[in-house]
């Protein structure tokens, strides 16, 4: 009995699971991230097939940030203005229709590369509205102390994606070709239909000075949150996470310089991209431990703190390298996924800080402002630590990076204690606003 009960506490908490709405919506989510990240690695691999141009193949980065980061802002505000099941259906469809024009465009042949990436903005611009609804509804289905172990689930099924997708992806174009991957994520994207329509009614709470959404909107959601101190912290612990500590873009010379694999890729560079999504997999599969932890927002700090060694220890592992290229090739990965790990922990308890601490008349926008963050502070992440590595190398930017995300938890524990002592009581305490 001891062994079973410890191995049940060690375990994702699966309670959220018994509330048949957000159950639907799991698993959907489950069989949709499979064809949605077919797409992801589709369209790139379309442009690169029409123009033999990495730079056109970039270009997708910009068209996939620019709506995301507009349409995530006033996707928030039109969260928190109509019924959040009706947007979604709205947005679920627009989806269905844009995957859809993905398929046609590759089964007749334009070969235009223009169209591909006009259509990869409006699918982004759907999804960074279709998003923030979706995670706002979570304290409508389930209770408020189940948001951390909802938000496990649902990271460990993107996390898992991110690892299946590309490989499958990866194998089955020269097979079948971009045609048959477009037409996949367009079924599989059904079951979220599915689940989206068997929603009940979700009308928001609305405050009584409550307006239509607009820039206006926009703008008091963010005076909201500026006067809220745990909610923007939880941004800026982030920001600080991703920006310092995100060494994403010094995967391909890592792979190459450090750890003797070709330029153009290799089983180096795969095992680089693989090791953190896997390991935020690890950290949902056995994660049960989030659901009774009783200070969030202290767990976001030890969380993140972690995530900041680890990526300090990576790079300690990519200047060693030289020396013992197999071993530290295996500790890089070992920091990666740990990393990983943590920065799933950290998610989850920021999702249900934002959720559980938020009033509903605001959920939608604060939402919106997480996607912004979470596409945002890596592509910035990008940008520093290119610069960074071609001053002080690989090994060393990655290393005093991660110091510094070390370094900034401990100073937002010591200057601002109000997140070290948030408890998820389902408001913001007036000491902490």
């Amino acid at each position: 009995m001891g062994v079973r009960s410890a191995l049940r506490n060690a375990v994702a908490d699966t309670r959220p699971l018994r509330v048949p709405d957000f159950r639907r919506l799991w698993v959907a989510n489950i069989v949709t991230v499979i064809g949605a990240q077919l797409t992801v690695v589709a369209v790139p691999a379309q442009i690169y097939s029409l123009t033999e141009s990495s730079g056109m193949v970039g270009l997708t980065g910009l068209f996939g940030l620019v709506p995301l980061v507009v349409f995530g802002l006033w996707g928030g505000a039109l969260a928190d203005h109509m019924d959040r099941r009706v947007l979604l259906e709205i947005t679920t469809l627009g989806l269905v229709a844009t995957s859809g024009l993905f398929w046609w465009q590759a089964f007749a042949g334009w070969n235009n590369v223009w169209a591909l990436l006009g259509l990869f903005a409006l699918q982004q611009a759907f999804f960074a509205v279709n998003q923030p609804t979706r995670t706002a509804i979570l304290p409508k289905l389930i209770p408020v102390d189940q948001l951390a172990a909802a938000s496990a689930l649902n990271m460990t099924v993107m996390s898992a994606g991110a690892i299946a997708g590309p490989l499958v992806g990866g194998a089955l174009i020269p097979v079948l070709g971009f045609s048959w991957l477009y037409l996949l994520d367009t079924v599989t994207l059904f079951a979220t239909l599915y689940a989206v329509w068997r929603l009940p009614s979700l009308p928001v709470d609305h405050a009584p000075d409550a307006r239509p959404p607009g820039l206006r909107a926009v703008w008091d959601g963010l005076v909201y949150l500026r006067a809220h101190q745990i909610l923007l912290l939880s941004f800026v612990v982030d920001l600080i996470a991703m920006v310092f500590g995100m060494p994403r873009a010094l995967f391909p010379q890592m792979a190459h310089e450090s750890f003797g694999g070709p330029p153009e890729g290799g089983l180096a560079f795969a095992l680089l991209y693989a090791a953190m999504p896997a390991g935020a997999v690890l950290g949902g599969v056995f994660g049960g431990w989030v659901s009774r932890v009783r200070r969030p927002g202290s767990a976001v700090l030890w969380c993140i703190a972690v995530w900041g060694l680890a990526m300090a220890v990576l790079g300690l592992a990519v200047g060693w390298a030289p020396h013992a290229e197999r071993a530290m090739l295996g500790v890089g990965l070992g920091m990666l996924v740990v990393g990983g790990a943590a920065d799933m922990a950290s998610a989850a308890f920021r999702q249900s800080i934002l959720l559980g601490a938020a009033d509903d008349a605001v959920r939608g926008r604060l939402q919106g402002v997480f996607i912004v963050v979470v596409a945002g502070g890596p592509r910035v992440a990008d940008v520093l630590h290119g610069g960074a590595a071609d001053l002080v190398g690989a090994a060393t930017a990655t290393g005093v990076g991660g110091l510094l995300v070390v370094a900034g938890m401990v100073v937002v524990a010591v200057g601002a204690p109000s997140l070290r002592r948030y408890r998820p009581d389902g408001r913001v305490d007036a000491d902490a606003r």
